[in-house]
């Protein structure tokens, strides 16, 4: 198992992460997945999508056990939390 510590400011996880979504992944998702959550890692701009932030984060983390996870619910307008942790902020 990876290192799951951030290292990157909450400023700059969501930074990183709403302009992934918004240039990457929005449009690909946004009428298939409405209300599930994405799980984008901010450094490889890879994603998955579940029906909850732990499902999500899991497959993601699964994949890449060391990956910084940025958590966005499909068709809201902010962001929703970083990786499992309820601690994130709403934007």
């Amino acid at each position: 198992m990876g290192d799951r510590q951030p290292r990157y400011s909450m400023e700059e996880f969501a930074r990183r992460g709403n302009d992934i979504y918004e240039r990457d992944i929005q449009s690909k998702v946004e009428k298939v997945a409405a209300g599930k959550i994405v799980a984008i890692d901010i450094e490889t701009r890879e994603y998955e999508i579940g029906d909850d932030t732990l499902h999500a984060t899991d497959q993601r983390y699964a994949r890449l056990s060391n990956a910084q996870v940025w958590c966005v619910r499909v068709g809201q307008p902010g962001v929703y939390r970083i990786g499992h942790h309820a601690r994130g902020a709403t934007a």
